[in-house]
């Protein structure tokens, strides 16, 4: 094996599940985090398709389902808090419920792809990278509190706003898209009472849902709102993005104004914008990119979680039948997922469209004419290989 040690960037989903990959085969791996520990919070996110194959191999699948969502279904209403429909087929968040989907807090999948593989990797948190230089040695990562240390191979999982792409790939810019909209998530008491449901109420542009969590003893709060232009904000400044919020929601309706006030003492509040991450390439020399960092669909396309999923099973595979060798298998991997990344990405566009018509005919509008990708082909669009 040409290359033996690993350094992963991120231990949110992809860094902790390309963590287990590689222990996997061989591979001495790393992960730096830049929280002081795993952060906690986050919406409802989805396990799909082959990502479900993937936490099947990884011997984990039982567990994500033990800890799934279990919503029972949802409603819409307006402003008073007149329901206007609702359903218990399916929600907005998870999806249709005849299906074998596993819609899990984010929080909770973290842990689990963590506990996966926790005795054979090495975890740096409250710590980043501040520096990468490669050569035919390897990767020289300065870090901001480790002592400096070289690595075979440096995978950035680190996110939207990843560190490790700004400093291998150049500024954010070159590669974001934004969709022309901003989430916060956050949890908050129960003082609604909702029983494995949620709501949802759209006021103009607007908007967002309550869902249960843990057994009905909290709920998160998810709370959004449309900018046709970027928003100027710090997104490290956790007290500038709530009063940003505060500001586009707290005249909305519904319970909004209420559930905000649980916003300020939040612990786990998250605020965001909706986009995506293009780029020609996946890699730079010894550098490579997985997950969100590389091609990130935002929460639209509903399918993030397991395109860092099975970008993580992919990558690690496509090392393994190279032998470490970089220069092959990371075209590879590439090769391997650009259409499945590509009709994924597009699904946020599809998604957008289809809920601004649910909302809209909700409020008596018409529905707009879309023109639907297959969900189901789109998501199960990818056969995994054996490595």
């Amino acid at each position: 094996m040409q290359s033996s040690t690993v350094l992963i960037s991120g231990a949110s989903i992809g860094g902790p599940a390309l963590a287990y990959w590689l222990a996997e085969y061989g591979f001495e791996v790393t992960v730096v985090e830049r929280a002081p520990a795993f952060r906690p919070g986050g919406q409802a996110i989805d396990v799909r398709g082959p990502a479900l194959e993937v936490a099947e191999r990884m011997g984990v699948l039982d567990e994500l389902r033990s800890l799934a969502t279990d919503m029972r279904g949802m409603s819409m209403v307006d402003a008073t808090g007149k329901e206007l429909y609702r359903s218990t087929e399916g929600t907005i968040s998870g999806g249709e419920f005849a299906t074998p989907d596993v819609e899990i807090l984010r929080d909770d999948l973290c842990q689990v792809l963590f506990r996966a593989a926790a005795d054979r990797v090495e975890y740096l948190f409250d710590d980043s990278i501040v520096a990468l230089a490669q050569d035919a040695q390897g990767v020289h990562v300065t870090f901001e509190n480790a002592d400096p240390r070289t690595f075979d191979l440096v995978v950035g999982a680190d996110g939207l706003h990843s560190n490790t792409r700004r400093l291998a790939f150049g500024p954010e810019s070159e590669y974001i898209t934004h969709l022309g909209t901003y989430l916060s998530v956050f949890t908050a008491p129960n003082y609604l009472e909702l029983d494995r449901w949620q709501v949802w109420h759209q006021g103009g542009t607007a908007g967002g849902a309550i869902m249960t969590a843990r057994g009905n003893a909290e709920i998160r709060v998810f709370a959004g709102f449309e900018a046709p232009e970027p928003v100027d904000y710090d997104y490290r400044d956790t007290e500038a993005q709530k009063k940003l919020v505060h500001d586009r929601l707290s005249d909305v309706g519904w319970e909004f104004p209420r559930a905000l006030q649980y916003m300020w003492d939040a612990p786990d509040f998250h605020f965001d914008s909706m986009s995506q991450i293009h780029l020609d390439q996946w890699w730079r020399g010894r550098v490579v990119l997985v997950g969100d960092a590389g091609y990130c669909g935002s929460p639209m396309s509903g399918q993030g979680t397991s395109m860092a999923m099975v970008g993580a099973y992919v990558l690690a595979g496509e090392l393994k039948a190279a032998h470490g060798d970089h220069r092959i298998a990371y075209p590879a991997y590439q090769d391997a997922l650009r259409g499945y990344v590509a009709e994924n990405q597009q699904l946020a566009l599809t998604n957008k469209a289809r809920i601004a018509a649910e909302t809209g005919a909700a409020q008596g509008e018409a529905i707009a004419d879309i023109e639907v990708q297959d969900f189901g082909q789109v998501v199960n669009g990818l056969v995994l290989k054996d490595y």
